[in-house]
């Protein structure tokens, strides 16, 4: 299983100035890549909260994603964390240097150098084109807070980043919820490689709770399907969804 966690930094976010909206995509798209994201924090703009926590998250989870805190100005301080949290010089990368200096033109100035730097280590990814790399710093990916650059860079994540992708079966009930809630604790102590999820639909015309069940394998599903069908009042299923079935190889 490939693990991840994602930091979203920036005083915007928490004063509630500017609403974040890099944590969903960044849910969905590791969602597809089969990457569980264990872990998403908010951050405010300070270089030791910022530098604890990603000296945490580097050692707990396979990939660590960040959003904000790059650019030039004095706010934008994810650089300067990832150093602080690992001891290494903030230098500046020739490359990125060369390529701000063409990209910039005449409208170049020192401070847009700010963007060359980078954790002493670091490697870079390509992302979207015409955009900066990625700088990764060990298992740590850095992206823009700016949400347009945000889902630009995100190809660098999908070239590099990669887990089996969950298999899901969905059932659609009609009943409360309490009145099942002993059937799926029964079945999820049954069934321990499966994950069993339950929740409550209040705008859904035809059914009130959505039942999920999650695995990497499609076996351990389909079993603990079958049992909750066994267990739970025949009049309160409305209906199932199956994972597709997997498609025959060719001979």
């Amino acid at each position: 299983m490939t693990t991840a966690a994602a930091l979203i930094i920036g005083d915007e976010i928490l004063s509630g100035k500017v609403r974040d909206t890099n944590g969903p995509v960044l849910i969905d798209l590791l969602r597809g890549l089969g990457v569980r994201l264990q872990r998403l924090v908010y951050l405010g703009d300070t270089v030791s909260e910022i530098a604890a926590e990603l000296r945490s998250s580097s050692a707990r989870f396979d990939a660590v994603v960040t959003s904000g805190g790059i650019g030039p100005t004095h706010d934008d301080r994810t650089i300067a964390a990832v150093a602080a949290a690992f001891a290494v010089r903030v230098v500046r990368n020739p490359e990125l240097e060369a390529m701000i200096r063409a990209w910039w033109g005449s409208r170049f100035t020192e401070s847009a150098l700010r963007m060359a730097e980078v954790p002493e280590g670091a490697r870079l990814a390509r992302g979207g084109a015409g955009l900066l790399p990625v700088v990764v710093f060990r298992n740590i990916y850095l992206l823009p807070g700016i949400p347009r650059l945000f889902e630009a860079e995100l190809d660098a994540l999908r070239a590099e980043l990669r887990g089996r992708r969950l298999q899901m079966s969905s059932l659609y009930l009609h009943c409360d919820e309490s009145r099942i809630a002993p059937l799926l604790a029964q079945v999820d102590g049954e069934f321990p490689e499966v994950a069993i999820g339950s929740y409550p639909q209040l705008e859904a015309e035809d059914y009130r709770i959505w039942v999920t069940v999650e695995a990497e394998d499609r076996d351990p599903v389909e079993c603990a399907v079958t049992r909750l069908l066994a267990l739970l009042p025949a009049d309160a299923v409305v209906r199932v969804e199956r994972p597709p079935s997997p498609r025959p190889k060719d001979d």
